[in-house]
């Protein structure tokens, strides 16, 4: 691959050329400089002061691990302590310099085309395509939306999902009057993921657009916001990717509504402490970003990693990746951290939260294949490293532990008396205990003071701090969230150490959507999913106990957040302690005091379509039903079928996969006398993806005699006619 520029006359527009300015590198060098010398800074003093503790009782192997493990842990707290006050020193003093993009509004986007795009899987179809409208109709107001076209790329591999999505799509396009500006492609080869999916639609429709936004499947975005990051690339031509920072919605559980306030609040100074030492070496997050079409399609084709699974074959998490790519071929990855209405929604359940954790922990794990690449830049590997100690840490915390205690068991049966000597630092008179509560206090004020500087920096702001609630109710939810975090810790520590040990393992996991819980978690589930977690805390708090009683104490809220695992669990997915939240006013966030149109439009219409009993769960074969016997869904179907066709490669694939072959018509059959549950789903697939079989079976399943078909017919024709 080459690193050239596109020409003037090609989809990346008028006068682009990659290459950072050297007077940008060497600011940027100085910024990672100063940064993370303050963290190393940080860590050191801490260390030497864990050092001078451990050393008043004598040195021994165990006091050396335990010093390793503990400047890397405090080195990741800094690092994020860090990132708060520089955030919050920023957004108190401002830095015109270099820490925003150049000013945009004038920008004309007069003859700029761009795609908005849609990739999902096996999703809750109504949430993707009333998300879309949303974002479809906020687009309109702008009074740009002829510049924009909208994707749905369906990669899914579910029968009824799939016809499904083509009844939604194309309800969504005549009540939009929206025909050639929302189009709906399923691919037929699930190959390569996401990252597949994305690169099989550029590689058909990506000469059309100049740039294009990735979304998630629960993803929406101001009209203002889209054309703001259209007109950002335009001003910007050495920009590869510009990446928006997206606020958490439409919480529902207590959990939810956590974590959503949590983003809200913190986020800014966090971002901003981000953005100071990235600058134009940012990252991607793998959606809600803008990117220039040809130097994605040009530099981050993905290769396979050598090896065996999970470690080798295919990148999980693409975006890290794709964004190094871009940098290593000198285009500019920008993180757009002031810009608002960029939005998505997060798991509502400490349970689920997990799950989506245990997918992107081998994604991350598997970076390390990727960091020792040739080429690379520092900053890229970097990110990648961050990316892997953000997951390492958990077991590195819980080596800790294990091995504080194995000193605490060591020193208790060999009968050896602690022999405590002065400090190494004259100027420290302390005793051990108070030693320890120094080094224990300097911990918590790296871990907490972000958040005070957060409130300190809402403070600031009447109109924010009225969008919170007020400062009272925001203080009581940053306290609140404080503490639950607390009890949560110890239970992410044992969830991340074990999809570490997975990894390492070489055990792989199903890369597949999220699965949504409406109602909260049962007990028996809690209890199914938590108990190991609950033996464990009953086990060490009582092992500790009997080890040393002081001791216990400070392990206290690790065991706690153990044995309350399961009513914690259960409590926190519960929507209707989350409305209780909300009517006292406790974890609100900007988007609940004043929801944008866009929010409020599509909580609307989902709550309509929820009444309506449009997105209960279907039975199933529900959708295979529904393309056979309804004339509507069944043209449809077909029309999309036969329009594939027309792409020698979708027809290659189609008969690949067996479509008009003579076992069809023999399936079909089965099909009408014994009805789907004898069919597997590559069967049914295989039905569904024949254009000529299907209105042969609509045909054969109206005419023919009831007495000759299944039973399930029978009933989905009784069904039908009601």
């Amino acid at each position: 691959m080459t690193s050239a520029p596109p020409t003037a006359d090609s989809v990346a527009g008028p006068d682009v050329g990659p290459g950072l300015a050297p007077m940008m590198r060497v600011r940027r060098g100085w910024r990672v400089f100063m940064f993370y010398s303050s963290a190393v800074l940080l860590t050191g003093l801490t260390s030497w002061l864990f050092a001078d503790l451990l050393g008043r009782t004598g040195w021994s192997f165990s006091g050396f691990i335990l010093l390793g493990l503990f400047t890397v842990l405090v080195l990741l707290i800094a690092i994020g302590c860090m990132h708060g006050v520089f955030g919050f020193v920023l957004r108190l003093t401002g830095d015109r310099r270099l820490t925003r993009l150049k000013d945009y509004r004038s920008q004309s986007i007069q003859g700029v085309s761009t795609a908005l795009v849609f990739p999902i899987h096996n999703e809750e179809v109504a949430r993707v395509c009333e998300g879309l409208r949303a974002s479809y109709e906020s687009l309109q107001k702008t009074g740009l939306l002829d510049r924009f076209d909208f994707y749905i790329l369906s990669d899914s591999t579910e029968p009824d999902k799939w016809v499904e999505e083509e009844r939604r799509w194309f309800g969504l396009v005549r009540e939009l009057d929206a025909l050639g500006r929302i189009y709906y492609r399923r691919r037929i080869l699930n190959e390569g993921k996401k990252s597949g999916n994305i690169r099989d639609f550029l590689s058909t429709w990506g000469a059309r657009y100049r740039y294009f936004v990735v979304f998630d499947a629960d993803s929406i975005m101001r009209g203002e916001t889209l054309v703001d990051l259209v007109k950002l690339m335009e001003t910007h031509p050495q920009a590869g990717l510009i990446q928006t920072v997206p606020a958490l919605v439409n919480a529902g559980s207590l959990f939810g509504r956590m974590q959503q306030f949590s983003n809200r609040l913190y986020a800014p100074i966090f971002i901003t402490g981000l953005n100071f030492w990235t600058q134009a070496f940012g990252n991607y997050w793998g959606h809600n970003a803008i990117i220039r079409t040809e130097p994605f399609m040009q530099h981050c084709d993905l290769p396979q990693l050598p090896g065996a699974k999970p470690f080798g074959g295919q990148i999980l998490s693409h975006d890290f990746v794709e964004a190094a790519l871009l940098l290593k071929a000198d285009w500019e990855v920008w993180l757009a951290y002031d810009l608002e209405g960029s939005y998505e929604e997060a798991p509502q359940t400490m349970i689920e939260n997990a799950r989506r954790d245990r997918r992107w922990c081998q994604g991350n794990m598997q970076h390390a294949m990727v960091m020792c690449a040739r080429g690379l830049r520092g900053v890229s590997r970097l990110h990648f490293a961050l990316g892997i100690l953000g997951y390492l840490a958990s077991p590195f915390w819980l080596l800790f532990l294990l091995t504080f205690n194995w000193m605490l068991w060591y020193e208790a049966h060999t009968g050896l008396s602690r022999i405590t000597v002065s400090s190494m630092t004259p100027f420290f008179k302390m005793n051990a205990t108070q030693h320890a509560l120094l080094i224990f206090v300097v911990c918590m004020v790296m871990l907490f003071l972000p958040k005070v500087l957060a409130l300190l920096d809402l403070a600031r702001d009447h109109q924010r701090r009225q969008a919170f609630g007020g400062m009272i109710h925001a203080t009581c939810g940053a306290i609140g969230e404080t503490a639950f975090s607390t009890l949560h810790a110890p239970l992410q520590m044992l969830w991340h150490s074990q999809f570490v040990a997975a990894s390492l393992l070489l055990f792989g996991v199903n890369w597949g959507p999220p699965q949504r819980v409406a109602d909260g978690i049962s007990w028996f589930s809690a209890i199914r999913q938590h108990w190991g977690h609950t033996a464990i805390g009953l086990l060490w708090g009582t092992a500790i106990w009997r080890l040393d009683h002081p001791a216990f104490w400070w392990f206290a809220p690790v065991v706690a957040g153990m044995v309350l695992s399961v009513p914690l669990s259960v409590w926190t997915s519960r929507a209707g302690l989350g409305e209780k939240a909300r009517r006292l006013e406790l974890f609100v966030t900007p988007e609940e005091t004043a929801p944008p149109p866009e929010l409020a439009s599509l909580r609307a219409r989902m709550a309509a379509l929820q009444a309506a009993g449009q997105t209960a769960p279907r039975p199933t074969d529900s959708g295979l039903a529904d393309a056979v016997l309804d004339p509507y869904v069944n043209a449809i179907h077909v029309s999309l079928l036969r329009e594939k066709r027309q792409n020698p490669a979708y027809a290659k694939a189609l008969a690949d996969l067996g479509a008009g072959r003579p076992e069809v018509r023999a399936l079909c059959e089965k099909l009408l006398t014994e009805g789907p549950v004898h069919l597997s789903r590559k069967e049914k697939l295989l039905i569904l993806s024949d254009a000529e079989v299907l209105p042969w079976l609509h045909r054969q399943a109206w005419l023919r005699p009831s007495g000759t078909l299944a039973r399930w017919w029978q009933e989905q024709i009784r069904q039908y006619a009601r």
